[in-house]
């Protein structure tokens, strides 16, 4: 069964963003997309500044930015250490969408703002959609915010244009999994196993079956699978797939997707 979004106006959303048409664009042409992920504002927002469209100009098919957090709990010791430099910095969620402002200028690679919830909610869920939209944003992930906790948020950030982005996890059950990607706009990002962010070398036995389950239930061009590292690990992914392969700080916390 696929569900569609919730709402006519996320599926309009779905249909217009960059992260949307970046990946028709691939799917048409049978290719997977290249993700990228940096902590904005390590070491500092002017680095990140020079560092996105030079990750765009290298192929780089979206790139995510990451807001650096004093308690980052569901990432390892590489972004937890990218999130402490940033913050040292004087990095914050109000520079970043300046520095997303700047690169406007600069490129059209689709951004994400990669968050956990309690910067949006201390900015006001409202000022920062308005503010994510008018810089040049493309879409949200709140990485510990639920579907069912998201009403608010959902209808605020997709009455601006962005996508909303949610997290599916190997242990979601098949109904978790449908109201998930029917909250989600622009890719489903569908985590390949438990625990925190960082490096691995494997793929999880059982992760096609988890990918079975989600395209059965999403209706959008990207499947995302967090904490694939080894690039000949993703060649089996590849051909006729839709979907993109991400790649995190260093080169070292790689991830990958297929749709």
């Amino acid at each position: 069964m696929r569900l569609a979004p919730a709402t006519m106006s996320e599926m309009a959303i779905a249909m217009t963003t960059r992260i949307t048409r970046r990946f028709e664009a691939l799917r048409r042409a049978g290719e997977l997309g290249l993700v990228a992920y940096i902590t904005a504002g390590d070491p500092t927002l002017d680095a990140t500044e020079r560092i996105v469209p030079a990750l765009a100009d290298a192929g780089a098919d979206v790139v995510e930015l990451g807001v650096p957090f004093s308690d980052p709990l569901a990432d390892g010791p590489t972004i937890q250490r990218a999130s402490e430099r940033a913050l040292r910095s004087g990095t914050t969620l109000a520079g970043m969408l300046g520095l997303v402002k700047k690169l406007r200028q600069r490129t059209e690679v689709p951004l994400v703002l990669f968050s956990y919830f309690n910067p949006v909610l201390q900015m006001g869920i409202e000022r920062f959609a308005e503010s994510a939209a008018t810089a040049g944003a493309d879409g949200v992930l709140i990485t510990d915010l639920t579907p069912e906790e998201a009403g608010e948020y959902r209808q605020t950030v997709a009455a601006r244009g962005l996508d909303t982005i949610f997290l599916g996890a190997p242990t979601s059950t098949d109904a978790r999994l449908k109201r998930i990607a029917d909250s989600s706009t622009g890719f489903l990002y569908l985590i390949s196993r438990t625990g925190v962010t960082g490096a691995r070398d494997t793929l999880p036995e059982d992760l096609p079956a988890l990918v079975r389950r989600a395209r059965g239930d999403f209706t959008a061009d990207c499947r995302r699978l967090r904490n694939i590292t080894s690039r000949p690990r993703l060649d089996p992914w590849r051909p006729g797939r839709r979907g993109g392969g991400r790649f995190g700080p260093g080169g070292g916390n790689r991830e990958g997707a297929v749709g």
